[in-house]
C-alpha cells in the first residue's frame, strides 16, 4: 500500500515520477522515499523531490482514500493488481528504466510464456495491404511460439490481436485507459475475448480516462512487455513511430517492415543510424528476436507524467 500511496501523492496538479518510484521500490529503496529520500542523481529525481517532500508533510495514510476507492472499481470490473514488488509482475517490463509501479490486469499473467511477447504495431488509419501484412505477421510469429502484443487500438493492433483470437493463440492488449474502460468503444467485445484466453492490462488508476498524455504513455509498457517492436504501417505522426524510438531506447529489437522503410523518411533514418533493422519477412524477424538485444541507446530517466488528470 505504500508504493501506491507514494504513487497517489499531487502538488499542485504534479505527481512524482511514477517510474522513478518503481525503480526505487525495485532496488529495495521503498523506505527512503517514504522519509523524503530519493538515492538516484537523475533529472527525474531532481524534479521528484521537492515534490516528494511536499507531499510528505502529511502521513501517507491521507493518500489512500483514492487508493480505496480505485481499488473498488477495480474489483468490480474483475481486474487484479499486480506491482514491482509481485513475483507475477512481468519480468520484461522489470527491466526497463521506465517501468510502472503497478499494473492493473484482467485474464492472466504467464510469465513463462510472455517472455517471448512481440509487439505488433502501426497505423489506426491501415490501408488493406496493412492489415494483410499485419494479419500475416501475427499468424507466423504466433506459429513460431511468440505472443503477440499490441495496444487495441484500430487499424493494425486489432488486426493483430483478431490474428492471434482466430488461431486461438494467447494475445496480450495494453490499454492506454484505466482497465475499467475500453478505448476505442468498438473493441469492448475483442477487448472481453482478449481477457478469457490472455491478459489485458493497463498502467493506470482504474477511472483514468483516455487523454492526449496516456496513449504515448501505453507505448513504453506495449514495447517494455515485448522482446521487440514490429511495426508494419506508420506515418511520422504515428504512435508507432514513438513506439519504434522507445523500444530503440529500451534495448529492445525494433523491426521495420521493408515496404515502411521504403516510403517513410523517419522509418529509414532509425535504419541509417542502426536503431533498427529493416526486415522483409517473418522468417527475418524470427531471426532478429531470437537474436541477442542491442544496449540501450539512451537512459530513460526523464518523469514520465503517468497520473496526469
Amino acid at each position: 500500500m505504500r508504493l501506491l500511496a507514494l504513487c497517489s501523492i499531487r502538488v499542485d496538479g504534479k505527481s512524482v515520477d511514477w517510474s522513478l518510484i518503481a525503480r526505487c521500490a525495485l532496488r529495495g529503496h521503498l523506505d527512503s522515499l517514504c522519509e523524503g529520500i530519493i538515492p538516484e542523481e537523475t533529472p527525474s529525481a531532481r524534479k521528484s523531490l521537492p515534490i516528494l517532500r511536499h507531499g510528505l508533510r502529511s502521513p501517507l495514510s491521507d493518500h489512500t482514500s483514492r487508493i480505496d476507492d480505485e481499488l473498488r472499481l477495480a474489483e468490480k470490473s474483475g481486474a487484479r493488481l499486480t506491482t514491482v514488488l509481485d513475483d507475477e509482475y512481468p519480468e520484461n517490463l522489470r527491466h526497463v528504466q521506465d517501468l510502472p509501479p503497478f499494473l492493473f490486469f484482467r485474464g492472466n499473467l504467464n510469465d513463462e510464456a510472455d517472455r517471448n511477447s512481440v509487439a505488433v504495431v502501426g497505423t489506426r488509419d491501415a490501408s488493406d495491404i496493412g492489415l494483410a501484412r499485419a494479419k500475416r505477421v501475427a499468424r507466423e510469429l504466433g506459429e513460431a511460439g511468440f505472443i503477440i502484443s499490441s495496444g487495441l487500438a484500430r487499424g493494425i493492433d486489432t488486426a493483430a490481436h483478431e490474428t492471434a483470437l482466430h488461431f486461438g493463440r494467447r494475445t496480450l492488449a495494453v490499454l492506454g485507459t484505466g482497465i475499467t474502460q475500453c478505448y476505442p468503444k468498438e473493441n469492448a467485445g475483442l477487448l472481453e475475448e482478449i481477457a478469457q484466453s490472455g491478459a489485458v492490462l493497463s498502467q493506470f488508476w482504474p477511472s483514468r480516462s483516455p487523454g492526449r498524455d496516456t496513449f504515448p504513455r501505453r507505448n513504453h509498457v506495449t514495447s517494455g512487455i515485448s522482446l521487440g517492436s514490429v511495426v508494419i504501417e506508420a506515418s511520422r505522426t504515428s504512435g508507432a513511430k514513438m513506439q519504434a524510438r522507445v523500444a530503440a531506447e529500451q534495448g529492445r529489437h525494433v523491426l521495420l517492415l521493408r515496404s515502411l522503410v521504403d516510403t517513410q523518411d523517419w522509418a529509414l533514418k532509425m535504419v541509417e543510424s542502426g536503431r533498427a533493422t529493416a526486415v522483409d519477412s517473418s522468417t527475418q524477424i524470427i531471426e532478429h528476436l531470437r537474436g541477442p538485444v542491442a544496449p540501450r541507446r539512451e537512459p530513460l530517466t526523464e518523469q514520465l507524467h503517468l497520473d496526469v488528470e
